[in-house]
């Protein structure tokens, strides 16, 4: 009679299986809402940003573009302002060239002009203070030889829109309409051929010449003033 073996199983657990990249896995069958909404946040490599080294540096700007302006003020006999919005930078450079050297020209936002001529006579040029102008600096008495270059540059590059936007001679504001007046007043030369012209003629010439606006009397006393003590430094 033949014997039958029967084999007892052993009490010691399996030996663990590793799983396979096929095998199970939770991550791959189930969809969990609360992981797919979490985002790691990338970290940039640059810098953050340094505003208040920056604010300084345009702070420091503004006060040198403001000491500029007073600068320009300094022996300064007509102020006047120009549409600047539509210029290029090469029609800027070519007409800052074509002016005499009496003559500087400067681009500055208004409120830094305000705050330049704050407390003096060049106040006056406030209701000039819209969009953006460029600043027409006159250092000399000749104020048409100093208007005459842009109104030349104007009509050749067909500028109509780039006009006076108003200036300030002697303390009094112009307008726009009003440049004519500054644009026709006499030199120092016709001034004195209107004086020895006056002399010569009868005293009712003299008269009409005394008699003459304000504005030119004050101009030819200056010219007057200026002759002197140019003849008394060379004594």
């Amino acid at each position: 009679m033949e014997a039958t073996l029967f084999t007892i199983p052993s009490s010691k657990p399996p030996p663990p299986q590793y799983l396979s990249d096929d095998a199970f896995s939770l991550k791959s069958h189930f969809n969990n809402p609360f992981l797919a909404s979490i985002h790691r946040p990338r970290f940039s490599s640059r810098p953050p940003p340094l505003p208040r080294i920056r604010a300084a540096i345009s702070r420091t700007k503004k006060e040198e573009t403001v000491d500029k302006v007073k600068e320009e003020l300094q022996n300064c006999f007509l102020v006047a302002g120009i549409a600047y919005k539509g210029f290029t930078v090469k029609q800027f450079q070519e007409f800052r060239s074509q002016l005499p050297d009496s003559s500087k020209l400067l681009v500055a936002k208004n409120t830094l002009v305000l705050k330049a001529i704050e407390g003096t006579e060049w106040e006056a040029l406030k209701p000039c203070m819209k969009g953006m102008n460029a600043w027409l600096f006159v250092h000399s008495e000749e104020i048409p030889a100093a208007l005459k270059p842009y109104r030349a540059f104007q009509k050749e590059k067909k500028l109509e829109e780039n006009d006076f936007t108003g200036a300030v001679f002697e303390g009094k504001y112009y307008g726009p309409e009003e440049f004519k007046a500054l644009e026709n007043l006499p030199t120092r030369n016709e001034i004195y051929a209107q004086i020895l012209g006056s002399l010569k003629g009868p005293a009712s010439a003299v008269v009409g010449t005394i008699q003459a606006p304000a504005r030119d009397l004050i101009m030819v006393l200056k010219a007057h003033c200026k002759k002197l003590e140019e003849e008394s430094a060379g004594q």
